[in-house]
């Protein structure tokens, strides 16, 4: 039994108790994945697992056998920072940074799920691929909160990537 962890397998842990967030973190010192609340509460622990966001404070790490497992620190590629990680330096999408690395997850996975066509509470026409508004961003990402209060910039942000991935 195995996850691939940002390309690398990984065997499972023997306790099956072990969330995949304290995996990350304290056996494989990705530390790029944040543990805010423990409860599913903030967001600041996700991470993609098959390209979906979870909430790695409350998925046991062998819930993802064999399954994809990308953190913040999986998204750049060839050591080129991911579009979100730029965008959001640019508009200031943080200010402490604790809650960053899942809002670019968070983010990733929603731009993703914008694409295939999933709408949102507040998509206004269900038969046409949504139009990404500073609305339709909020709702989306409403369950990974910034404390800082840095949401303008994210949804900067955010827009940005949207609108060159469809240029």
């Amino acid at each position: 039994m195995a996850i691939r962890i940002n390309g690398n397998e990984v065997a499972i842990p023997d306790d099956p108790r072990v969330s995949l967030a304290d995996l990350l973190r304290e056996q494989l010192h990705l530390t790029g994945t944040k543990i805010g609340c423990n409860q599913g509460a903030c967001g600041a622990c996700t991470v993609l697992i098959d390209g979906e966001r979870v909430l790695s404070c409350l998925t046991l790490a062998v819930q993802a056998d064999g399954r994809a497992v990308t953190t913040i620190e999986g998204l750049s590629s060839e050591g080129s920072p991911h579009p979100l990680q730029s965008a959001f330096i640019e508009h200031d999408g943080f200010q402490c940074g604790y809650c960053t690395p899942g809002q670019i997850c968070a983010a990733a996975a929603m731009l993703r799920g914008v694409a295939d066509g999933m709408p949102s509470y507040v998509t206004a026409d269900l038969g046409e691929r949504a139009i990404l508004s500073p609305e339709e961003v909020r709702e989306r990402m409403s369950g990974n909160l910034c404390r800082c209060g840095a949401h303008n910039g994210i949804v900067e942000a955010i827009l940005q990537v949207a609108k060159e991935d469809v240029a």
